[in-house]
């Protein structure tokens, strides 16, 4: 803008010098022409007042002609104070006042001369006298004899006044020019600033704008058409912010929602490069934006069945949608939909890939199968029994009352069992759905520990188990306090029922305090304890499973569901809890729980 400002000023500068000096050339030559023409007229009257009072039709020999008119022509040089020349017809000089008529050519082709024959009047001429050495002015009249022309009369004047005025008015037109050239540099850049300093802040604010600061704005103190492109530059800038702001809100939630989706989602680009990938396609293939922004998907480290996928989309340019096991960065189920993209309808974008993982649905649904498979199985084998034993009694045995009492026994001992079953499947329904709403108070631990072993003290005495507890006065939870006892009830009933004759079963409850296992209140531990069989270490993962017995002939005539661990993890879970166990084989088992004091 600076390099801008120095030319403007420059061509302010050269247009008013050029325009002063051409005035001045123009003054020169019209001063310079009307000095020469009023010369001209003096010269052209001297000639004329010279002409009516000499006689200048001298006749004699030639030498006697050239004496005498040399002779006038010295004489009226004094007069005229000019040079003075008598030409004759022919152009033979016959006398001159400033140099030798002998010594003189011929003048019939001189200018002035052809110009006074041709006109009859005067003629003139200026040009460099080769005689006295100068620039000189000839004015000529012709002398006649009636019609006759004699001779010509020349009077010649040196322009060295004229030429000593005119570099007068140069030496004038230079200091002039000069002061001229100055004052107009002041005033061309003061005019120049006065344009481009408003361009210059108008250029300013437009390289803020493209470098994307759209807050930068022009202060416009004029209504003239640079204050105009200003205003209109302003106008730009606030759509602008407008829109970006808008593009920006619009990024930060398609970014929001892409990082926070549960799918992966990755798009590829005409170039088959990878351009986009969130959070959720890092973590199911197990690789950073990184590793895999910007490069070719066939390059990236990928599974070959899913590069092969995503080329036949490429190829066919049609919808795809496939289920494929991903081995890293873990076994995982993934459900993969390929779409093409195009810009128009015949512009071909890219890919846009939607990983879904299905691993926990299709668990789920084996899960959901087995769960049938299983309660099918456990609610068949009660049945089976009562439909044998009572096909037995219609068939005649009956009439064994002994026999008939020990069928009808075991007739109610299944259908109990059958009870048991349904109401416990119907009990884990309620609570996997979370339709059973917890009713949370205060729990004394003591007191509550000392009611559930004393509810199954007579199961215990049968086997001569010993119960036993560890818990302080003072402790309290908020629980509900009926869920609560279901779970402590399910856990002792398994440590009695798997525990020999003679055994033992513990209660213990103590304070866990903030920072225990990643805890973040306090909390209370229960740790329920027998001497019983055990559970080997490969079964302990899957304890918690529903119908998982470790002993299936022992779970059975114990008359246990196989729920029971199942509901409890459930019910410690909707208390905020964790449940986990220890176990050696012949050494017993030890259930620990961890519980909240306080439900938030």
């Amino acid at each position: 803008m600076h390099k801008f400002r120095s030319r403007l000023t420059l061509i302010f500068i050269l247009l008013i010098g050029s325009s002063v000096l051409i005035a001045g050339l123009f003054m020169a030559q019209v001063l310079r022409d009307s000095h020469i023409d009023a010369l001209k007229t003096n010269m052209l009257r001297e000639l004329r007042i010279i002409l009516v009072t000499m006689d200048w039709n001298r006749a004699g020999t030639e030498a006697e002609q050239v004496a005498y008119f040399t002779n006038q022509t010295n004489r009226l040089r004094d007069s005229a104070d000019a040079r003075v020349t008598y030409i004759r017809s022919d152009g033979k000089v016959l006398g001159d006042s400033d140099h030798d008529p002998e010594d003189m050519e011929n003048h019939l082709q001189r200018k002035e001369i052809i110009e006074a024959q041709q006109t009859g009047v005067f003629g003139t001429d200026i040009r460099f006298s080769s005689t006295v050495q100068r620039n000189m002015l000839y004015v000529v009249v012709p002398v006649k004899d009636g019609s006759q022309t004699r001779g010509y009369l020349r009077l010649a004047m040196s322009l060295e006044e004229v030429e000593a005025s005119i570099k007068r008015v140069w030496y004038v037109l230079l200091f002039g020019l000069i002061a001229v050239f100055l004052i107009a540099a002041l005033i061309s850049y003061r005019i120049a600033w006065g344009i481009t300093r408003p361009i210059e802040m108008i250029t300013k604010v437009a390289r803020q704008i493209t470098n994307m600061d759209y807050k930068a704005r022009v202060t416009v103190r004029k209504k003239d058409e640079i204050g105009q492109l200003g205003q209109a530059l302003n106008r730009m800038a606030d759509s602008l912010q407008v829109q970006m702001n808008r593009i920006l809100e619009d990024e930060s939630r398609l970014k929001s929602v892409l990082d926070n989706m549960i799918s992966g989602v990755m798009m590829i680009d005409r170039e088959s490069k990878i351009v986009l990938l969130n959070r959720s396609a890092e973590d199911i293939l197990g690789f950073s934006v990184q590793e895999l922004l910007g490069k070719k998907f066939d390059e990236a480290k990928q599974q070959f069945e899913f590069t092969q996928l995503i080329q036949e989309c490429i190829d066919m340019r049609e919808h795809i949608r496939d289920e494929m096991i991903f081995y890293y960065p873990s076994e995982r189920i993934l459900e993969i939909n390929l779409s093409p993209i195009s810009l128009q309808e015949d512009e071909w974008a890219g890919v846009l890939i939607v990983l879904h993982d299905i691993t926990a649905v299709r668990r789920l649904e084996r899960m959901r199968s087995e769960f049938v498979a299983n309660v099918s199985h456990e609610l068949k084998t009660p049945i089976a029994a009562v439909k044998g034993f009572a096909e037995t009694l219609l068939a005649g045995a009956m009439d064994d009352k002994e026999t008939a009492k020990s069928f009808l026994q075991i007739i109610f001992d299944e259908s109990e069992r059958l009870n048991r079953l349904i109401g416990d499947i119907l009990e884990l329904s309620k609570i996997e759905s979370k339709r059973i709403p917890l009713q949370f108070s205060p729990v004394h631990v003591h007191a509550f520990i000392t009611n559930c072993l004393h509810v199954l003290a007579s199961e215990a005495k049968k086997k001569s188990i010993e119960l036993d507890m560890q818990v302080e006065e003072d402790l309290y939870i908020e629980a509900d306090e009926d869920r609560l006892r279901q779970i402590l009830i399910n856990l002792l009933s398994n440590g009695i029922n798997y525990t020999p004759e003679g055994g033992r079963v513990r209660v213990k409850v103590e304070a866990a305090f903030p920072g225990s296992e990643g805890s973040e209140n306090e909390r209370i531990r229960m740790i329920i304890t027998d001497t019983g069989i055990g559970i080997p270490k490969k079964d302990l993962p899957r304890i918690f499973e529903r119908f998982y017995r470790v002993d299936k002939a022992r779970s059975r005539s114990s008359g246990g569901t196989g729920l029971g661990l199942s509901i409890v993890k459930h019910l410690v879970e909707l208390h905020k809890g964790t449940v986990r166990v220890e176990s050696e084989v012949g050494l017993g088992t030890k259930f620990i729980i961890e519980l909240p004091v306080i439900q938030y």
